[in-house]
């Protein structure tokens, strides 16, 4: 899954992907370099400035509405408002990447009236809250009890086993050691259904290895490695050709085995 940013403050790298004849160029070399699904985003996840309904919308929907006309590969639409989902499967998303584990009470609803596969995350607090102390008793045990509830609710709603993706939230609302055990016990999330992983130069990886942001792909590339082994199967990335050799290398390895 390659992400394509149409943010002005994106923590990667802000506002490289904002204007649309440079998020198109992005998403050729990321369909050139083996990504089998392209994920549009109009917000970023943490704190920053303020973006209303109609400015997410004027982000996203003519960007899916040019990669559906441009690409023959699926697109996903990460956004946590069911009116921007809802719009953004009209235009030709597919998948609904949901970081805020169907907060809104209407996402399920718009999603399975798509037909569109759901990415059900967990996350401590909401979207867009800073959450610099977060504790848990057992992060790997209360993140599965999370997702399997958000499953339940997808299945309630009629969308289909098969349809329902889940991700559990790497540094959202997570210390760098909670980030990393989840990622350790990935096998125990694979269980609830296909896996999502999204570690993509993190702050976590930053915080483990004293690397800014731009500094992080051979952490990012390892972490994909060690989820692959765990049993992702979804891999959110910024870096597409490098992650697809990752991928390729462990299935050549685990084939001799």
């Amino acid at each position: 899954m390659g992400i394509l940013n149409r943010t002005r403050d994106s923590f990667f790298s802000p506002a490289a992907t904002f204007d649309l004849d440079a998020f198109l160029t992005r998403a050729e070399s990321l369909v050139e370099g083996g990504a089998d699904l392209l994920d549009v985003g109009g917000v970023k996840a943490g704190p920053g400035e303020e973006v209303s309904e109609s400015e997410e919308l004027d982000r996203v929907v003519p960007a899916i509405v040019a990669l559906r006309d441009r690409f023959a590969i699926p697109l996903s639409i990460d956004t946590w408002r069911a009116s921007v989902a809802e719009a953004s499967f009209a235009a030709g998303a597919s998948v609904g990447n949901d970081i805020s584990g169907f907060a809104d009470p209407d996402y399920l609803t718009v999603a399975a009236a798509g037909g569109a596969s759901v990415v059900a995350t967990h996350i401590r607090l909401r979207p867009r809250v800073a959450d610099p102390t977060p504790h848990y008793d057992d992060v790997t045990a209360t993140v599965a009890d999370f997702l399997s509830e958000r499953r339940q609710w997808a299945l309630e709603a009629g969308i289909g086993a098969d349809q329902i993706i889940v991700d559990a939230g790497l540094d959202l609302g997570k210390t760098a050691a909670q980030s990393l055990q989840l990622l350790r016990d990935s096998a125990t999330f694979a269980e609830l259904g296909p896996l999502l992983l999204s570690a993509s130069n993190k702050t976590f990886l930053g915080a483990m290895f004293d690397l800014p942001v731009l500094e992080r792909r051979e952490p990012s590339l390892a972490a994909a490695a060690l989820g692959i082994i765990g049993g992702c199967r979804i891999l959110r990335v910024h870096d597409v050709v490098g992650t697809v050799r990752v991928r390729d290398a462990l299935a050549r390895v685990m084939e001799a085995a």
